[in-house]
């Protein structure tokens, strides 16, 4: 890795042009897959990393150096930074595994920061044995030896409570083996994926059987050495950002986080490295592990005095496989129609971050009629997508099946039926591709019904924190309100990377706000909280459907309803399919006072989500009362039926009274009275806060007023002259 260091002028320029020429290399390969935004990004960081101004290399410069944003460009908002940023890590590891695997300098962006490193590397350096300087230590008792690792291994192949879920023993054995032979320079995720998995050599990043898999055997580790283990002499540990493992005595106290290698370790060596000068140093994977640790936890409360054992970024959620379609017609568009659904299907599927799905060569290189023990066997997904198409003249019908795999049992099956006729192959493609992935993956899809009902037991119960979230949204109570609240802030202090739990968490802490559910004493207030934990969401995983949901919510609420709406278009853009996001983003425009296209989007939401639709009912039906459509309102209303939720009361109370049914608005009108008794006496707060125009807050103060509610005098001219004040 490329150091800061004090070297000769003839040296640096001599490492200069070589880095140039590296640079070079990559932007004029054919393999180098990037657009031409991301090429600018990396010839840029490069440039400016070079010419000793990597100090400058900011989200902010790089938003109005390359992307030419304005100067009032606010990375903490906008997030192209952060996503060109991602998708330049990903094209630059897939060069590197093609064309670049030879080149001698390998060009990185590290996560976490924009300014590249730059890593020289010698072929004639490549599998080294380790040196027996490697494998001594500074700690007074020798560190544990080849017999003593192959024991412990052994020892935990014999043990009933190390499970051999998917092909974890066998995951453990190569990596612990390619140590100890000195070949722990050449433990990759390309070489796992092809030796363990069986992968051809086309295999990518793109398929995170590698990383899922890695996951697993984390926890197994954990859960080993926590019972059974917990006596064992050895302990054998696979730090997290790597596939190399390091072997500790187990007396020896070792952190609850990323482990390195170090003092009483065991690790295969690296190839030698050349030094280069370029003013920027590399940080640590610990190191950097632990700053995003400390950030999160005074970023948004202190949920833990310590952090928990066994902390990790992300905690693992159901995981899919998707089987290509199987052609079962002999018309000539068949074939081409069902490579192109399963393409479709691999794009839509993965925008719902609550869900892994495997890669496009995992898919590929399966069978249509893959059997589900192979899938659960060698994959270890829980879940199997699989179908058929079949074409006769102009008709075509898709059949699509959801399997668990742990039984076989089919969970979900629907038929497609389409006429080429009357609309073109891509469309229905995308169309049906939507539809599968809306009723599957969606936050109340089928995959997270069947997992209301049975909870994966070995998560730690972050991924039913999630379940817990998406059932509070359904009756919006109190009670469960606290509950879920506890869950994710436990979910997100042990795993600080989880940015869909950091979402959840916004919206939680900005309903303690907005409804005044369970208020916490102290600071920050609830509605700084929300918007520092969707920042912190963004941050992590800037295309997140729940964390840009979490940020859009925040922002309004926070009184910046324009950058609020931005960025929910660009949410719902991102993933198009993802109810619950759609839902929220029609309710902004609605209270925002785009009251038509507001229900647009609640009316699609509602179609495509009908059963847990309470809220987004509720606000259907306000916007209804808006557009003097007082018969949807009062249908809308009814349907909503929130009766623990004391909002529901007085929107309720507004629509009764408008339609003339004063009785129920009184009846409904004292109900909100008896929940909420604060509301009516701060009203004009309430009703800023949802950033109601003025034209609609005098509408439903008239309406409060019919309904019986104790509106203070006055408030009609208090509200019309904050639209005259400076």
């Amino acid at each position: 890795m490329m150091h800061s260091a004090d070297v000769k002028e003839k040296s640096f320029r001599h490492s200069q042009a070589m880095c140039r020429e590296q640079l070079g290399r990559i932007l004029s390969s054919g393999d180098f897959d990037a657009t031409d935004r991301e090429r600018r990004f990396l010839h840029y960081v490069v440039e400016e990393c070079l010419s000793g101004r990597d100090a400058r290399i900011k989200a902010y410069t790089i938003a109005v150096d390359v992307f030419g944003r304005v100067d009032t460009f606010d990375p903490q908002v906008d997030p192209i930074v952060r996503i060109a940023a991602s998708h330049l890590r990903r094209s630059l590891e897939r060069y590197y595994l093609k064309a670049g695997k030879s080149d001698p300098i390998v060009v990185g962006i590290p996560t976490g920061s924009y300014v590249p490193t730059f890593l020289g590397r010698s072929p004639a350096d490549e599998g080294a044995a380790p040196r027996a300087s490697d494998l001594s230590a500074t700690l007074d008792r020798p560190p544990p030896g080849r017999d003593d690792i192959r024991a412990q291994l052994e020892r935990m192949a014999l043990s009933a409570d190390f499970p051999n879920a998917g092909r974890t023993r066998a995951f453990l054995n190569y990596v612990v083996e390619e140590v100890l032979a000195g070949r722990g320079d050449r433990i990759k995720g390309y070489s796992i994926a092809l030796e363990i998995f069986k992968r051809n050599e086309g295999f990518t990043q793109d398929d995170p059987v590698v990383r899922i898999e890695a996951a697993r055997l984390r926890r197994v580790l954990e859960r080993y050495y926590l019972v059974a283990g917990q006596n064992d002499p050895v302990r054998i540990d696979l730090p997290k950002g790597g596939y190399i493992p390091v072997f500790n005595w187990n007396a020896v106290p070792s952190s609850e986080g990323d482990k390195v290698a170090g003092p009483g370790s065991v690790a295969a060596p690296s190839a030698p490295e050349q030094r280069f000068p370029p003013r920027l140093r590399f940080i640590g994977a610990a190191v950097v592990f632990a700053v995003a640790i400390v950030v999160a936890y005074w970023t948004v409360g202190r949920y833990a005095s310590t952090l928990p054992a066994g902390l990790s970024l992300k905690p693992d959620g159901p995981t899919l496989v998707i089987a290509p379609f199987a052609n079962l017609g002999s018309e000539p568009n068949s074939e081409l129609y069902t490579k192109g659904l399963t393409e479709e299907l691999l794009t839509a599927l993965p925008r719902f971050k609550e869900i892994k799905v495997f890669g496009r060569e995992t898919s590929t290189a399966l069978q249509p009629d893959v059997a589900v023990a192979q899938v659960r066997d060698e994959l270890g997904a829980q879940y199997l997508l699989a179908g058929g198409v079949r074409a006769s003249g102009t008709r075509i019908r898709v059949t699509a099946r959801l399997v668990d795999t742990s039984d076989g049992s089919i969970l979900w099956s629907r038929d497609y039926d389409n006429d080429l006729q009357s609309r073109d192959l891509f469309t229905i493609q995308s169309d049906v591709a939507s539809k599968v992935a809306t009723a599957i993956a969606q936050p109340y899809g089928v995959i997270a019904h069947v997992d209301v009902v049975n909870a994966p037991p070995d998560d730690l119960g972050a991924y039913e924190c999630t379940l817990g979230f998406y059932a509070y949204r359904a009756d919006l109570t109190v009670e469960r309100h606290a509950k879920v609240r506890e869950c994710l802030e436990r979910a997100v202090a042990r795993y600080p990377g989880y940015a869909t739990a950091w979402g959840m968490l916004s919206i939680i802490y900005l309903d303690e706000g907005r409804f005044q559910f369970n208020p916490k004493v102290g600071s920050p207030a609830p509605l700084q909280r929300s918007l520092q934990a969707a920042r912190r969401a963004t941050q992590l995983e800037p295309d997140n459907s729940r964390a840009l949901q979490a940020l859009m919510t925040a922002l309004f609420f926070n009184r910046q309803p324009d950058e609020a709406l931005r960025v929910g278009e660009q949410a719902l853009a991102a993933n198009p399919n993802d109810t619950e996001l759609k839902g929220e983003f029609g309710t902004r425009l609605a209270m925002g006072g785009q009251w038509e296209r507001g229900a647009t989007l609640l009316d699609e939401a509602l179609s495509l989500n009908p059963r847990n639709g309470g809220y987004y009912h509720g606000t259907r039906a306000l916007a209804a009362y808006m557009l003097r459509d007082n018969r949807k309102a009062v249908a809308e209303i009814k349907q909503a039926d929130l009766q623990k939720f004391p909002l529901f009361h007085v929107v309720a109370a507004v629509i009764f009274a408008e339609a003339d049914m004063i009785a129920d608005a009184q009846l409904e009108g004292e109900t909100f009275m008896r929940m909420r008794p604060d509301f009516i006496a701060n009203l004009e707060e309430e009703l800023n806060v949802r950033n109601f125009r003025v034209s609609d807050q005098l509408r439903l103060v008239a309406s409060l007023r019919k309904a019986g509610l104790p509106v203070a005098d006055g408030m009609e001219a208090s509200i019309s002259h904050s639209l005259v004040k400076p």
